[in-house]
């Protein structure tokens, strides 16, 4: 297990906050919004985001073999529209391989990461 998932477990464990806990998705959950004018994915090397034209948008890692992308409970919650919950749900995987640039992304959010050249998902 990555030692920065170990460190964002303890410490949703030590201050009783699920919100960094990370939810797992089958990278096919992407693919309704490729080719749609209303949305935007973009990554670099480890990190995306998804964002609907003038409304919400969801960062997230992206696991080292590229078959699944991850977020944090507190995006998923407060982000994702209810009405594309259920698609979310059913892409849902177990959470085997983690993006660490992600993860040190949620433990430290106003430090500077670089994880290459921002592109076109």
């Amino acid at each position: 297990m990555s030692d920065y998932l170990k460190l964002l477990l303890r410490r949703a464990l030590q201050n009783s906050d699920p919100s960094l806990l990370q939810v797992a998705f089958d990278v096919a959950v992407l693919d309704d919004y490729h080719g749609n004018a209303a949305y935007t994915i973009i990554r670099t090397d480890t990190v995306g985001r998804l964002k609907k034209e003038r409304g919400w948008s969801i960062d997230f890692g992206i696991a080292p073999d590229e078959s699944a992308i991850h977020a944090s409970w507190q995006t998923l919650a407060t982000a994702l529209p209810e009405a594309e919950r259920e698609r979310w749900a059913m892409h849902a995987v177990t959470l085997a391989a983690v993006s660490e640039m992600f993860l040190r992304m949620q433990l430290s959010p106003s430090a500077c990461h670089d994880d290459g050249e921002v592109r076109p998902w």
